[in-house]
Order: C-alpha cells, then structure tokens, then sequence
C-alpha cells in the first residue's frame, strides 16, 4: 500500500496475513520495501511461525524479483501469483488492506515513518486480539484458532 507523511514524502506499507484465521502477521513500513526487505519480513515470520506452503502474492517488482524468487525455491515455498489486474484472485488481503485504509491511514495525519510503524503496531495487536470477524463467526482471529510458537505449514497472502 502506499500513502505519504503530512510532509509529502511518500510511504508503503507491506502487509502479511494467515489465510487460515485471518491473522494479521506483520505491517511492515518503510520509504521503499525492495526484495530483500521483505525477505527480512518473512524470515522473522518463519521464526515464529514457521514456514508457510506458499504465499499468494501480486506481480509487484519485490515478488518477481529473482532474489526473492531464488529464495522462495531455496525454502520450498510455493508463489502464487494473481492474474494481473484481479485482485479478488487475493480477496482477504484486499479486504484487510481496505480496513487498515480506513482505520489508520485515512484516519492520522503521520509526522513520521516511526509514527506509522508504531500506529500500525498497536491497530494490529487490536484487530488479532479484539475486532470479531463475521467470517469467523465473530470472534477475532487469535481467538478463532490461537497460535502456537510454531505452526508449520499454513499459507500467507502479501500485499504492498
């Protein structure tokens, strides 16, 4: 996602979900999220999480760089790409994109990429933790299906 600090420099964010629960995984900020930025992002998720079958990605130049795709092959992680212009094809990191749009970026005027990183911390830990989810019947994803240490195999959506 992209948006800008009240000075106009510009800003992206790079968001990760769980496909299995919802789960907000990470919002990572920064002036500029290259390949191997978030290949940093998801290995500190592998750490916690474990390793994920695949990641259900756009055509955004940090995931179709070869960096990230020799990475992906190195670790046995599937890329599955979405159709050009379908965003349905990643529909609950679309639909997670649009609340984090309306509940923090459209909602603060930030002074600084620190200030994002720090409100998208805390709108993360609120929505994993408190915000019911309908098609979760209504409880929050951690309370949905909690997270051990390591999960193992489970599939994250990306977005930027």
């Amino acid at each position: 996602m992209h948006d800008g600090l009240y000075n106009g420099r510009k800003f992206r964010t790079f968001n990760i979900i769980d496909e299995s629960n919802r789960e907000g995984l990470a919002i990572e900020v920064g002036t500029s999220i290259p390949s191997a930025r978030v290949i940093r992002v998801l290995e500190r998720l592998i750490e916690m999480y474990g390793k994920p079958e695949a990641l259900r990605i756009d055509n955004g130049p940090e995931f179709t760089a070869s960096t990230f795709e020799d990475w992906c092959r190195e670790r046995g992680i599937a890329q599955l790409f979405i159709q050009p212009g379908k965003p349905d094809q990643n529909a609950f990191i679309e639909r997670f994109n649009r609340t984090y749009r309306e509940e923090v970026l459209d909602l603060y005027v930030f002074e600084s990429i620190e200030q994002v990183q720090l409100l998208s911390d805390e709108w993360l830990t609120s929505y994993n933790h408190e915000r019911p989810h309908d098609s979760l019947g209504r409880v929050p994803p951690l309370s949905y299906m909690p997270r051990p240490i390591t999960l193992g195999d489970s599939s994250y959506q990306v977005s930027t």
